[in-house]
């Protein structure tokens, strides 16, 4: 309903990390045969290969919770069931070795389709870097991962027996927003109110993030809403919603403006 596309709060330096997450997501993205599949390039070998990608690299519910990988893997082979005459993936035994700890880790630079992708990045594009320039690089790429642990693992308990593959930076990427709405909640956003043909309006940060996390939350509790796009974790962004903005707390500023000097911005900087 609300979609962010530039915010009004410059920073004091270049936020790399922000940006190497961003390409990063976007390499791994391109290199994944996920790529390819959804370009509508291949057919049931395409198929079978993402199925296998996602056996190796995304996390599992089931497997984190146990930590324990299957017996049993999708592969990228093409077979026909003897008796039904399905044609369908050929399941063996991987291998490879699997750590479902680590899965964890992997499958936040995985996406499951362009749109995917894009919306995510667009988030951690926006307000990634105000983030970073708050808590410096190396905290801010602790945090940004610590967030994806913990939303990945919160969604996973709550759904223990799922052995559906979970892909995407959504759950680090919404601890960032949560820390944003916290340090930052006055800041202006320039967004697309997409119910009105996309029109164009400046509104403060917790308008913008506290819609877009009722949303999610709405989501995660079934309340009349579908989705049409397909499976989405949003419990998981609830949780890494949360667990962002709770972390940063004790660096909130007191509500009132406070003025840096810098001189690439004049004489000062509104924060």
């Amino acid at each position: 309903m609300v979609l962010p596309v530039h915010d009004v709060n410059p920073t004091r330096r270049t936020p790399v990390v922000t940006y190497v997450l961003l390409l990063a997501n976007i390499v791994v993205f391109l290199l994944s045969p996920v790529a390819l599949t959804v370009a509508g390039t291949g057919g049931p070998q395409s198929q079978c290969e993402t199925l296998a990608f996602f056996d190796q690299y995304a996390a599992k519910p089931v497997e984190i919770v146990e930590n324990d990988a299957p017996d049993l893997v999708t592969t990228d082979r093409v077979g026909r069931d003897a008796r039904t005459g399905e044609v369908g993936c050929v399941l063996e035994a991987p291998g490879y070795v699997k750590q479902p700890v680590l899965s964890v880790l992997t499958a936040m630079f995985l996406h499951g389709g362009w749109l995917h992708l894009l919306g995510n990045l667009l988030f951690l594009y926006v307000f990634g870097n105000n983030v970073e320039d708050r808590l410096g690089r190396v905290r801010f790429l602790l945090f940004y991962l610590f967030c994806g642990y913990v939303a990945t693992y919160g969604f996973a308990l709550a759904d223990a027996g799922s052995a559906v593959p979970l892909v995407g930076a959504s759950g680090a990427i919404a601890g960032v927003l949560g820390a944003y709405l916290v340090l930052f909640p006055r800041a202006r956003v320039w967004s697309l109110l997409t119910f009105f043909f996309f029109l164009p309006v400046r509104l403060p940060a917790w308008v913008v993030l506290g819609s877009w996390f009722l949303l999610q939350f709405l989501y995660s509790r079934g309340a009349g809403l579908t989705d049409a796009g397909g499976a989405v974790a949003y419990l998981a962004h609830v949780i890494g919603f949360a667990v962002g903005a709770l972390l940063v707390l004790p660096l909130r500023g007191t509500g009132h403006d406070r003025r840096i000097a810098d001189p690439r911005f004049g004489p000062y900087v509104r924060r």
